[in-house]
């Protein structure tokens, strides 16, 4: 057995390199002014400050709205998941049983994803608007009281999709990839054994899908709680009365809105922490039931 030595002992420092400084300057450096401002209070303008330890989390984490934002986090992360990752597996697993034209149907269900999250709130927004939006439109003409821009409920309902649907061509990739990687002999026997229909999928199908549901999992908990940031702003603006506001919203509005930027800056550690901790427990606990072929 050979054993491979790389003879240039700087080269693979220099390859490294151009991550190392993106990471440096796009990661580590923010999140330490990040951290240093949540301990201090300053102006609006920045011009003075004054180091109040934790004063600022105190104040957060005893905050009523603060507290709302974060339900409606839970709720609003909760419904994206599962509703992206369902649609995404219904999806998947009709393509995967279409023998023509099987290319043409995954390009079309890919698309979305390249949508950018604000152009995608306002392609929801323009067809559900009370005032102008012809889906909108046929809602009150069966009889359902639509107007998201005044009902808490309804906006919330509103954004998921949204976020639901931006997402969903991203797990439709992984699911068709996890699908056409379980063995065909299996399947096959599956139904000699006599296992037909949804029986196969929830026995056969699904348990052998586990990695790439869990790596979904995660994903598109950290997609709900960071990068709907655009698909709120340019639907709801967090309305109405902050049925919609996020804690990533949150962070927005109370440091380049209201300029409250010590509290602001807490929002944010604290929210990547709460992240943080959830990645964590997924991998403790509910990869615990993921297994791997």
């Amino acid at each position: 057995m050979h054993t491979v030595a790389f003879p240039n002992k700087i080269l693979p420092y220099l390859l490294l390199a151009p991550q190392i400084v993106l990471t440096i300057v796009f990661f580590f450096w923010p999140a330490s002014q990040a951290l240093y401002q949540s301990m201090v209070r300053q102006d609006p303008f920045g011009l003075k400050s004054s180091f109040v330890g934790l004063a600022n989390f105190r104040n957060v984490l005893t905050d009523p709205s603060y507290i709302h934002a974060l339900q409606v986090t839970v709720v609003f992360s909760l419904l994206t998941a599962l509703v992206s990752m369902g649609v995404a597996l219904l999806l998947a697993t009709a393509a995967d049983k279409v023998v023509r034209g099987q290319g043409f149907y995954r390009t079309l269900l890919i698309w979305p994803y390249a949508v950018a999250p604000a152009v995608a709130g306002m392609l929801w927004l323009f067809m559900f608007n009370p005032a102008m939006g012809t889906l909108a439109y046929l809602l009150r003409r069966n009889g359902v009281s639509w107007d998201p821009l005044l009902n808490g409920d309804q906006a919330m309902a509103l954004v998921v999709v949204a976020a639901a649907w931006k997402q969903i061509s991203y797990n439709f990739l992984f699911f068709v990839a996890g699908l056409q990687a379980i063995p065909k002999s299996l399947i096959e026997a599956a139904s000699i054994d006599g296992a037909r229909g949804n029986r196969r999928f929830w026995t056969i199908v699904f348990p052998l899908l586990a990695p790439t549901t869990f790596f979904l999992l995660v994903v598109n908990t950290v997609y709900a709680f960071f990068d709907t940031f655009g698909i709120i702003h340019s639907v709801t603006g967090g309305g109405p009365a902050k049925a919609t506001e996020t804690l990533v919203y949150k962070v927005y509005n109370d440091g380049f809105v209201n300029l409250n930027l010590g509290s602001s800056a807490a929002q944010s550690v604290i929210l990547m922490i709460i992240v943080i901790a959830l990645t964590a427990f997924q991998f403790r606990f509910v990869e615990k039931r993921v297994h791997y072929g």
